[in-house]
């Protein structure tokens, strides 16, 4: 309790508020631009607080961290273009919403959840950091690759209308996920002697392609058409009966995010597609979804904002970075002269407290700017398509440029474009090709890594209770659509033989 209080008078100084709204506000604005990463949000603050007092430059950028990982929703409800790769999966639902005109509703939804979703996971990180490390220690490589086998078969849930085509198209990003060096021994593979894909095909480049360049493409059809989409936006939102439907949605994603951002290698793209499937497993509703689902909204945002916390789990009790983000936090700790590991608790208990303090905070100016913000955010629904369509594609451009001042990465991005107009033509999910493309990697190395352990024996997938649970709950996530589907055929034909 002492912490706490030291923490709380270090926390409410002006200069310290101050810096972390900053922060918040620039994470935001970081994370709503597409390609600009938080992981990249936060490198590019860093050089900025090595002349500032430890606590200070740490909140700086927290709030960078928090505040980017919320912005990327705010671009995927409004343009169909994710921020970021945790905001993929809010994309879904919150742009078929804004589609209705109901972005103010999806906007209050993804501020509400995103800042619950938050504060919880840093609740978690300040009760019972140090026993949920225990158990992320537990996952290995097998652990990891049933993780990852669980995140693949999700597959099935976001294909939308047909499962092949989910399933087809989420070959293809396991296919495209392996142009680049092998793994394990460094050879190179289907890069036809080409430089530039000796590292492989960098993701981002290709979301942003599949999901923003594509629907700029396809507003180039009517970009003469003076319909305007947000006609009932500032009119139709969010009721209090609406969001206590919600709650239980909120509180199940928030628990997977952190779960699964304390895990190393994991990070908030997963969580957000894994509590996705969630809320779609547990909604009555099942057919709404991808067409409009509120829950659609609340659940990938509640997960990856609450990655932040479970993140920084691993980080400050055991020194390991559990996702990108925090390993570049990682090095900000030490720039000022803090250890993290089980030590940094007993040597410099005031500072974490006051950091566990501005966590916090973080989350809660999210509601704070998030919520009087969204009509300044829904206005961009106004603006003309022949005026957004050529910033959305500059936007894209710069992003893709930006991730490796790369030409290359623009051309993967516009070629991913043109694959994607053509997908959303003829009905095939780009969600399953992201997730391929994203798990893929991981997936593999761990594969072969638990295969060099076990000495070619696929047993250590199943003698592990973690991989084990996990690789079941992998088959019955896999099946379980086809399953339902099954089922309602069945008690149709039956329905059917009683009214003859």
């Amino acid at each position: 309790m002492n912490l706490l209080l030291d923490g709380l008078s270090n926390i409410l100084q002006w200069q310290v508020l101050l810096v972390l709204v900053v922060g918040t506000v620039l994470g935001i604005a970081i994370g709503s631009l597409p390609g600009l990463t938080s992981t990249m949000g936060v490198a590019v603050i860093l050089p900025v607080t090595f002349g500032m007092e430890p606590v200070t430059g740490i909140l700086l950028l927290v709030g960078v961290y928090f505040g980017s990982v919320y912005g990327g929703s705010l671009t995927a409800i409004l343009l169909n273009t994710p921020g970021t790769p945790a905001s993929a999966a809010t994309a879904i639902d919150g742009y078929a919403l804004a589609k209705k005109g109901l972005a103010h509703k999806a906007l209050t939804v993804s501020t509400l959840s995103s800042a619950i979703g938050g504060m919880i996971s840093v609740i978690v990180l300040i009760l019972v950091a140090p026993q949920l490390a225990n158990f992320a220690l537990k996952f290995s490589a097998p652990e990891s690759f049933a993780l990852a086998l669980f995140g693949l078969s999700i597959i099935s849930s976001l294909a939308g209308k047909s499962v092949v085509k989910g399933i087809i198209t989420g070959f293809i990003g396991l296919l495209i996920a392996t142009i680049g060096l092998d793994p394990m021994v460094g050879i190179p593979r289907f890069t036809f002697d080409k430089m530039e894909l000796t590292g492989g095909i960098n993701f981002i480049p290709v979301m942003i392609g599949l999901f923003a360049a594509s629907e700029a493409f396809k507003s180039m059809e009517d970009i003469f058409s003076t319909r305007k989409l947000s006609f009932t936006v500032e009119k139709v939102k969010l009721k209090w009966s609406e969001f206590k439907t919600l709650i239980g949605t909120i509180l199940r994603s928030s628990g997977i995010g952190t779960f699964i951002g304390m895990i190393p290698g994991a990070g908030a793209d997963i969580s957000a597609f894994v509590a996705y499937n969630e809320a779609k497993r547990f909604s009555k509703n099942k057919e709404g979804f991808g067409k409009g689902e509120l829950k659609g909204v609340a659940a990938p945002e509640s997960a990856n904002n609450s990655v932040t916390g479970g993140a920084m789990i691993p980080l400050l009790t055991l020194g390991i970075p559990g996702d990108a983000v925090t390993a570049v936090l990682l090095g900000a700790l030490m720039v000022q002269g803090l250890q993290p590991g089980p030590m940094l608790f007993e040597a410099n208990g005031p500072i974490v407290y006051t950091l566990f303090i501005g966590m916090l905070l973080a989350n809660l100016l999210i509601l704070i700017i998030g919520l009087p913000g969204i009509k300044l955010f829904t206005k961009i629904l106004y603006v003309p398509k022949a005026v957004l369509t050529p910033i959305i594609l500059i936007l894209c451009t710069v992003g893709a440029y930006s991730l490796g001042n790369s030409y290359f990465d623009v051309l993967v991005m516009f070629a991913a474009g043109v694959i994607g107009y053509f997908m959303q033509r003829y009905d095939f999910p780009a969600s399953p090709l992201i997730l391929g493309l994203i798990l893929g990697p991981m997936m593999e190395s761990n594969l072969r890594r638990s295969l060099v352990m076990s000495e070619g024996s696929i047993s250590i997938f199943f003698t592990r209770p973690i991989s084990a649970i996990l690789l079941i709950i992998a088959i019955i996530t896999l099946f379980a659509p086809l399953f339902n589907k099954l089922m309602k055929r069945g008690k149709g034909s039956e329905s059917h033989k009683v009214q003859s």
